[in-house]
């Protein structure tokens, strides 16, 4: 939104407030200077799984005051591993002198006393927050926070559309990485009571309808993807009344409608000038033999650790083939990279 545009939207504002009285522009000037002073400012981001290199950076140019909040929309990477190795990144957001607002995604663990965290209020709601990193916030499912004025409800979780890789290769997955039914019900308890009207939601994935289909990977089979978080939150968006809704998730910067999908590119982007012939240098040194051969010096033992379900000749399979898709698709990413490059040189 240009200034000009926010300042028609204002003038609006305060008439339909103040049942039709005019303002000049110097008054919603100084107004304005109020309502964008730094202490006031909300900030958000996407996914950043670990990586808080560029909202270092982000902070550091726009001078951001204690007062300031900024909202991660899930996969954080705070509380992956569940031990001392989650604190190097609590580490470098703590030398931050604001709040970030942490909101739960598929790729992380939920927040507990036995992860050493308390339930604080926190806006008008109730956050999870470790005494060692008062700074760094962990919205609960379904409560409600006051942001300024502005209402906003966190709904976080989603499916992990490469579970079975997971498993495979030994990485995490959580098994409550999806809304459970309980948090469904708080939600739409919480919605009830306010006629369903919010200001803002805030959460990890979007409402069915507004998947950006786009940016799905193609090597993923979108039947055996479980949608019924996104089936969920489509019903809740149907009976909503809500001003913007924005997400995380599908690592996308987009706008339909009144929901924005939210990300941030690559902090080493604007230096990778040379992506299409890194790709194809990268074609001409892997082929599916060599993918093949990978696959097979994989250790059985590690394979027995990631899932004691799946055989380690089937994890071999569905492993092989991933990466097979994905280097058969590599123009995908590729192009995409490309493109968002281009926005910031």
């Amino acid at each position: 939104m240009t200034r000009e545009e926010a300042e028609k939207e204002l003038i609006a504002m305060l008439q339909e407030a103040e049942g039709g009285h005019s303002y000049s522009m110097e008054e919603v000037d100084a107004y304005m200077r109020e309502l964008l002073h730094p202490k006031n400012q909300i900030y958000l981001t996407g996914d950043t799984h670990g990586q808080f290199e560029r909202i270092i950076s982000s902070c550091e140019r726009q001078q951001v005051q204690p007062e300031s909040t900024f909202i991660i929309l899930g996969d954080v990477g705070l509380n992956y591993y569940g031990d001392r190795r989650d604190n190097r990144g609590k580490d470098k957001l703590a030398k931050i002198p604001i709040t970030f607002f942490c909101i739960h995604g598929n790729h992380e663990m939920r927040p507990s006393e036995e992860l050493g965290y308390q339930v604080k209020e926190y806006h008008g709601g109730k956050v999870w927050v470790q005494s060692e990193y008062p700074n760094l916030v962990f919205a609960i499912d379904g409560e409600i926070y006051d942001f300024f004025g502005h209402s906003c409800i966190v709904i976080g979780g989603a499916y992990s559309v490469d579970k079975y890789y997971r498993l495979a290769r030994g990485y995490n997955w959580f098994e409550d990485e999806q809304p459970s039914d309980e948090i469904k019900e708080k939600v739409e308890r919480v919605l009830s009571a306010r006629d369903w009207k919010i200001d803002v939601v805030l959460s990890h994935t979007c409402p069915l309808r507004y998947e950006p289909t786009e940016v799905f990977l193609s090597m993923v089979d979108q039947s055996s993807v479980d949608k019924s978080t996104e089936q969920w939150l489509g019903t809740i968006e149907s009976r909503l009344h809500y001003e913007r809704w924005f997400c995380g998730h599908y690592h996308t910067d987009k706008e339909i409608d009144k929901i924005r999908f939210m990300f941030q590119d690559h902090a080493l982007l604007p230096q990778a000038s040379m992506l299409a012939e890194a790709d194809a240098y990268m074609h001409s040194r892997i082929d599916a033999a060599f993918i093949d051969s990978l696959v097979a010096a994989i250790p059985e033992e590690w394979l027995v650790q990631a899932s004691a379900e799946i055989a380690p000749a089937e994890q071999r399979r569905v492993y092989a083939e991933f990466l097979k898709r994905r280097l058969e698709n590599s123009k995908i990413f590729v192009d995409h990279a490309i493109g968002a490059r281009k926005k910031l040189v």
